[in-house]
């Protein structure tokens, strides 16, 4: 059975206020713990570091509505909700720069995890441990955390407050810019991987291990262009000492509940559906994944996010080593002629979509049941070793090593029955440009619908300049919408640049 990370809620909100300066009136409550009360022992930095892991299932973040930023605002995903500033969000049309849905809670939940993570790192090098290794990782645990949260918050929103201790209700931050945060984010997951277990017991699974550590930094590195040292991080996992990752056979699996936390995952969120209450901060809180519910077809869940079909084409394009269509398409996408395509029984479910109509399928559980809900436990892969595949294969041809970088493509179309790349391209040869623009439709053949096309096109440039957003419009119209130089960052929720004199709005807003 899965085994997941116990969630405490005790420490969410250890912090000390002032009031007026009135010592009178600053009034402990006997109920509530201190932060200077609580953090005293091994069993408050267990609770102290499972609470940043509880910021996963939180609305913001990794539960709904990071998904509508990384997946719909890419050229894969949109929106027709009839929601219409949720869906206007999703093709960067921003006018209320609070809206909290697809802006200002990921913000929110971001730095609450941050908050979180800086509490650990403060307070737990102060306790007492026998277990002095186990104390370290717990500190490289919440090195990890940061790290990862900066990522995403760097990449959305770019000139953003580096907070690195405590924050209290009076601080008014500093912005600083990616390169400063970029710095940052290199150190503690170098720090993080030093003290980091390759491997967790099975009660622990879920936690970064070392190589989650290097596929992080390799991720940091990619979009950083410095492929020099992503080709070092991504070598630990491939070649070097942690190279305990491999495919799993059936590319399915990286998407049901039924073989999690396997060979093929380097980093994954833990889900599960034992606890039915909302997202808040009570016990009761579900540990559970919205998304399926937000981007099921109609008549099966909201379908407030669709795939673009021109992903559907990609798939057919090319035809496997059988003569058939990719299989991998039956599991990412939704879409009319699945079952026909796929000699699939009838699923039985009341579609209501028209002829060129998608949908992502990765992470739904149509496997085994006929509708979704807000406790979808199936786990989410945020790396799987395919990613770091395809990413190596990039970081090479990048370095002038083409012909290396087949080798590692070839693995991933293997799986999926298709011919070796110089077979089906023989056109490429060791030409940089035409293996890259080939890499980008294995990126999406492989990895579509997974959080990382929006990240993708930012490093290939592809925000940059209008032919390249032109080029873009020509698989997905709502980047007619898209400013360069603007949209390619969301603004800051503009209460926080009310509220603190040091913020400057993103360029642009």
């Amino acid at each position: 059975m899965k085994k997941f990370i116990a969630i405490s809620a005790v420490i969410c909100s250890l912090v000390t206020f002032n009031a007026c300066n009135k010592e009178e009136l600053e009034i402990n409550n006997p109920n509530a713990l201190t932060t200077d009360q609580y953090w005293a022992t091994p069993d408050d930095a267990e609770k102290g570091v499972n609470s940043i892991y509880a910021m996963f299932y939180k609305d913001g973040l990794w539960a709904r509505w990071i998904y509508f930023r990384l997946d719909l605002a890419s050229d894969e995903g949109f929106s027709k909700s009839p929601w219409v500033e949720l869906a206007d969000w999703t093709r960067f049309k921003y006018v209320n720069y609070n809206f909290w849905e697809g802006n200002s809670v990921t913000w929110r939940d971001s730095y609450k995890a941050i908050f979180r993570a800086n509490q650990v790192l403060a307070n737990v090098p102060d306790i007492t441990f026998e277990d002095e290794s186990r104390k370290n990782s717990i500190i490289a645990e919440a090195k990890f955390l940061r790290a990862f949260h900066y990522f995403y918050l760097v990449e959305l929103w770019e000139n953003i407050p580096l907070i690195l201790e405590p924050s209290t209700p009076q601080d008014l931050p500093l912005q600083s810019n990616k390169e400063e945060v970029y710095a940052q984010i290199e150190m503690d997951l170098n720090d993080a991987f030093n003290d980091l277990p390759a491997t967790w017991d099975a009660s622990d699974v879920g936690r970064p291990t070392k190589g989650a550590a290097k596929a992080m930094l390799a991720k940091l590195y990619m979009q950083d262009h410095d492929y020099t040292q992503a080709k070092a991080a991504l070598e630990y996992l491939i070649t070097g000492s942690g190279a305990m990752y491999s495919l799993v056979d059936n590319f399915q699996d990286n998407f049901t509940h039924l073989n999690e936390n396997n060979e093929e995952s380097v980093f994954e969120i833990q889900y599960g559906d034992q606890r039915l209450g909302g997202t808040g901060e009570g016990a009761a809180a579900s540990v559970s994944s919205t998304r399926a519910q937000f981007f099921a077809p109609r008549g099966i869940g909201w379908s407030d996010g669709q795939a673009r079909w021109w992903i559907v084409d990609l798939f057919k394009e090319e035809a496997n080593q059988n003569g058939g269509i990719d299989e991998r398409l039956q599991y990412s996408l939704f879409y009319p002629d699945l079952e026909a395509d796929f000699g699939l029984q009838t699923y039985g479910r009341s579609w209501e979509w028209n002829a060129d109509e998608a949908w992502f399928k990765k992470g739904s559980r149509d496997y085994y049941r006929n509708n979704e809900d807000y406790y979808n436990e199936v786990n989410y892969r945020l790396i799987r070793y395919a990613d770091i595949l395809l990413m190596y294969a990039e970081a090479l041809n990048e370095l002038d090593m083409t012909a290396d970088a087949y080798a590692y493509v070839d693995m991933v179309r293997a799986r999926a029955n298709m011919a070796p790349l110089a077979t089906a391209y023989p056109a490429i040869g060791n030409d940089h440009d035409m293996f890259l623009e080939r890499l980008k439709k294995e990126r999406v053949l492989e990895l579509c619908g997974e959080s990382v096309r929006y990240l993708d096109l930012k490093r290939w440039g592809a925000f940059d300049s209008q032919s390249a957003i032109d080029e873009i419009i020509t698989r997905d119209s709502d980047f007619e919408n898209f400013v360069v130089g603007k949209t390619n960052i969301l603004p800051i929720p503009q209460a926080e640049v009310e509220n603190n004199p040091n913020f400057e709005q993103n360029p642009g807003y």
